[in-house]
């Protein structure tokens, strides 16, 4: 959970630099930048969500080659894809903002944070592949050391570039891409620490044909596309929220950003317990012991339903000074904290989401993923249409609604997930 919890700092302190400078505008266009760049980066997030399932899977049956194999697969393409974003950075910039709602200022201040952001793609996604595989280990102490040490280098380089270098939206990009090189490099040496070995010693040991057996492979990219899918699917869901948040003007843009810093940090929180549920019922789904699995997601959603309550409760009585805090700019806090309590309301509704998306996960049931997430994004983006004479109001109540869709649509799945479990353990030798 502390690994969890430092994991928004990045976007706090993004945040927070700018937001200080009181240039609304500045934090407008770093709001609607970081919103394009998650959706881009975040479109491959199954470097981090396939491998905790398929690792823990392999970890529970006993299968070290295939943990290793799989660390390398997930390197490889992690990288990959990450110097193909750098290349296509410019078309994807200028494409992302033809489509959004941003006046030319905003837009100007996005596309510099996007340039910076962009530099480091490639290691943003191979790190996404270290943390998926330390995850579905359990080896959640490598991954807070590793957390934390990125968020300690982004918040001392977006000082620097910010506040020291006078680089405005393009310095807090260019900070955080810089702190993801550097725990690019950290996350390779917590790799040869848990294996025992450099990932170069990891390439030489392990069999080819094991990296390139047609039947794992299959798998890895099946449950990686459907994965995908439901990722791009939320992530169009959140884009049509700044989106929207953009049309009602840069301060409301603004306001909106500060606060889902809330709903990021309480996300963030949740998924811990998610994430714990990814590994736990992975293991026992590999074994086919459902005493375990169901326990695993007793024990982890009792845990996440109360800190659902706390963090909805601390963000009502700390929200206000807290927004202050990040802007210093008047409408822009006045807006935040008329609309507070409704993001104080998601840690609590929008729990049940968070620990099924880990139940889902573990198990790696992408068909169940992407159907709910395709179909939680449609829904929320009808509501959303029919709320905008509502304005912001209309806004934050489609967003709400979209936690209690995405928990509906994986509930439908979950009666079939229990009877498979019990078929495995049906054919488990005694």
């Amino acid at each position: 959970m502390l690994g969890q919890a430092s994991v928004p700092l990045v976007g706090i302190v993004d945040t927070a630099v700018i937001g200080r400078t009181g240039d609304a505008t500045a934090l407008a266009g770093v709001a609607l930048g970081a919103t394009i760049i998650t959706l881009v980066f975040w479109t491959f997030g199954f470097l981090r969500m396939g491998m905790t399932g398929l690792t823990a899977q392999a970890q529970g049956s006993g299968d070290r080659a295939e943990v290793e194999a799989l660390l390398l697969r997930a390197l490889a393409i992690g990288l990959g894809l990450g110097f193909i974003l750098l290349a296509a950075s410019w078309p994807i910039r200028e494409a992302a903002l033809a489509v959004m709602s941003g006046t030319p200022p905003v837009d100007a201040e996005a596309s510099g944070y996007m340039q910076g952001r962009f530099i480091g793609a490639p290691a943003a996604l191979a790190v996404y592949a270290i943390n998926g595989w330390l995850l579905g280990l359990g080896r959640t102490r490598e991954a807070l050391a590793l957390q934390i040490a990125m968020n300690l280098a982004n918040i001392g380089l977006d000082v620097w570039f910010v506040w020291g270098m006078g680089l405005s939206a393009f310095g807090v990009g260019l900070g955080t891409a810089c702190a993801e090189l550097i725990a690019l490099a950290l996350g390779l040496l917590i790799v040869a620490r848990v294996a025992g070995a450099g990932v170069l010693a990891i390439v030489s040991r392990t069999p080819r044909r094991l990296l390139t057996d047609r039947a794992r492979l299959t798998k890895l990219f099946a449950v990686n596309r459907d994965i995908m899918i439901r990722t791009v699917a939320l992530l169009i869901l959140f884009t049509w929220f700044a989106n929207s948040g953009a049309r009602l003007g840069a301060a409301t843009l603004a306001a909106n950003h500060v606060l889902l810093q809330f709903v990021s940090f309480a996300a963030f929180i949740l998924d811990a317990f998610a994430f714990t549920a990814e590994e736990r019922v992975g293991s026992a789904y590999g074994r086919g012991d459902r005493d375990r699995f169901l326990r695993a997601i007793r024990l982890t959603g009792e845990f996440s339903l109360l800190s659902g309550a706390a963090l909805a409760v601390c963000f009502l009585l700390l929200g206000g000074p807290l927004i202050d805090f990040l802007t210093t700019d008047a409408q822009v806090r006045d807006t935040a904290r008329a609309f507070l309590p409704y993001a104080a309301l998601i840690p609590l509704i929008g729990m049940p989401s968070y620990m099924m998306d880990g139940v889902f996960i573990g198990t790696t049931r992408g068909r169940a993923l992407r159907n709910a997430g395709v179909a939680a994004t449609a829904i929320y983006i009808g509501i959303d249409l029919l709320l905008r004479p509502y304005d912001n109001t209309g806004v934050w109540i489609a967003m709400t609604a979209s936690y209690l869709l995405r928990a509906g649509g994986l509930a439908l799945y979950f009666p079939g997930l229990l009877k498979d479990i019990r078929q495995s353990e049906a054919k488990t030798p005694v």
